[in-house]
């Protein structure tokens, strides 16, 4: 039974694991802002703390991020046709970027472990934006899922569990799939 506070605090579409994933990425973008912070005012001992805070948060997203697809699949976009597009173009661009964080995110610790910190600064001036950008993203995708266009709860379709790919309710695969 979930406690009245959470009942009303939680988008009824939303599987709860998807609320915790936008918490964790909202929380990512706070520790990135303040470790970023940090280091412009040369606290280096706070910068790290962050960072490393950042870190550990994105990888408890990635391991709820994997359950809750585990457990739900994928969740189509329920909003209107005229939104899709601006929809798809943020995943399109969340996708790739969100596989290349934990990358880019491991280099900058041994980086930093080695005392490298002029490679470091080099790679952290485009792993900041592509950390960033992935983070607030993942809270702008759940917000288009779950609190403005949501979906009926339920709605969410795992190819794993029918054995149907995600297109089938659509008439067959997307044109570009198709010879």
């Amino acid at each position: 039974m979930t406690p009245a506070c959470l009942a009303v605090a939680l988008p009824q579409a939303a599987h709860p694991l998807a609320t915790v994933n936008a918490v964790l990425n909202g929380l990512a973008t706070v520790l990135l802002v303040a470790g970023w912070l940090a280091i412009r005012r040369g606290r280096v001992k706070a910068h790290r703390t962050a960072m490393t805070a950042a870190f550990v948060t994105s990888c408890v997203f990635l391991v709820s991020y994997l359950a809750r697809y585990a457990i739900e699949g994928t969740h189509r976009f329920a909003g209107p046709d005229a939104v899709r597009p601006v929809y798809l173009a943020i995943l399109g661009t969340h996708v790739p970027l969100a596989a290349a964080v934990p990358v880019l995110a491991l280099r900058m610790f041994f980086l930093a472990l080695r005392g490298r910190f002029d490679a470091h600064r080099r790679l952290g001036r485009i792993t900041l934006p592509i950390w960033l950008y992935v983070s607030v993203t993942g809270v702008v995708i759940y917000l288009m899922l779950y609190v403005l266009f949501p979906a009926p709860r339920g709605a969410a379709v795992s190819a794993w569990r029918t054995g149907s790919p995600p297109w089938s309710d659509r008439g067959g695969p997307p044109a570009i799939m198709q010879s």
